[in-house]
């Protein structure tokens, strides 16, 4: 699947500056490691600051032990104190990371994206036992307060996962012959996707009729 240029220049120019820095350009490929260093260059942010980031993070070294590994880690997650709404938040997405692996990328930018449109977010980090595996699984998650569930969960869609489709659906496009395009559509593909939107439309209406409400104009 082709990489899409456009696509990476807006995902890193929605990253905050310490985001950004977070990104490993060596594991990126040719096209990714363009956009990336031009978006670097246009912010001014030169290698000096990108070497220091890098030396700052929390990854652990071989000869740590395991608790030592697990004390860092939970350090960065204690970073804030927990809110009030802690004990009622609901996650709305999470990344897995390796035992001692620094705060993934793609948590802050979801972070930076929550509180920008005025949600408020925390950052907990989780272990889940693996039944068929010596080491746990580790999660960063994003936990929103509990009634702004269905509002975050909508927003990291617009401004996160929904161009990561666009671009992946864009890509698939562009490699179908003339008569695969001309038999794919997007219902087609995304049926489950209309039937939700027309499901959920369905049942406020209804509950808007059944209480003699008028939708507010906008």
């Amino acid at each position: 699947m082709q990489v899409d240029p456009e696509y990476l220049r807006q995902h890193y120019e929605r990253l905050s500056d310490e985001a950004l820095l977070e990104v490993d350009r060596a594991d990126l490929v040719d096209v990714a490691q363009k956009c990336y260093d031009e978006e670097v260059s246009r912010r001014g942010l030169d290698a000096q600051q990108q070497n220091a980031r890098l030396e700052s993070r929390i990854i652990s070294s071989p000869s740590s032990a395991p608790d030592e590994e697990e004390e860092a880690v939970d350090a960065t997650a204690a970073a804030g104190d927990k809110p009030a709404w802690i004990e009622e938040a609901a996650c709305v997405c999470s990344y897995s990371v390796h035992p001692g692996q620094h705060l993934a990328p793609e948590c802050e930018n979801a972070r930076d994206v929550l509180q920008a449109a005025g949600i408020p977010c925390y950052l907990e980090f989780h272990e889940i036992e693996q039944r068929n595996s010596p080491e746990p699984t580790h999660d960063w998650r994003v936990l929103v307060p509990g009634k702004l569930n269905l509002r975050a969960a909508s927003v990291l869609d617009q401004e996160i996962f929904n161009p990561e489709i666009e671009a992946q659906w864009r890509a698939h496009l562009e490699e179908l012959s003339d008569a695969e395009l001309r038999a794919v559509t997007p219902r087609l593909a995304y049926g489950g996707l209309f039937d939700r939107i027309e499901r959920v439309t369905r049942a406020y209406e209804e509950e808007m009729a059944l209480r003699g409400l008028k939708p507010e104009s906008r």
